[in-house]
């Protein structure tokens, strides 16, 4: 399923503190904690607790979430169908930067393992 570029646009707008309570929720509802989602997102983004704060106060949208991080160079193993969308053939850098950040939380609210979440050899 390609992404359009109307798709691609709402994502590159969206706030991430507006989709963060979301995640959180997510993975609490699920047994995970707080802590478990900001390790999954550091290893994505290489942000620690501050960054992560400072990106939900600061209001940034996914385009300056992602131009600010240094992504994980194992993020390409992300794979999967996320939100209606296999990731590995989205066109899109930010869109596919963004499903990769939404497919580890699905999976830390799944139960998968940390060991398989960041991709750990």
């Amino acid at each position: 399923m390609k992404t359009t570029p109307e798709h691609d646009e709402r994502i590159a707008k969206l706030t991430f503190a507006s989709v963060y309570p979301h995640y959180i929720k997510k993975v609490e509802s699920k047994g995970r904690t707080k802590a478990e989602l900001h390790q999954v997102i550091k290893w994505l983004t290489g942000f620690d607790d501050k960054k992560i704060q400072e990106c939900i106060d600061e209001k940034i949208t996914f385009e300056t979430f992602f131009k600010r991080a240094k992504l994980n160079p194992n993020a390409h193993l992300i794979q999967g169908v996320i939100c209606g969308y296999r990731i590995e053939e989205i066109e899109n850098p930010l869109t596919k930067q963004t499903r990769y950040l939404d497919k580890l939380v699905d999976e830390l609210a799944k139960g998968r393992k940390m060991e398989k979440i960041l991709r750990v050899a």
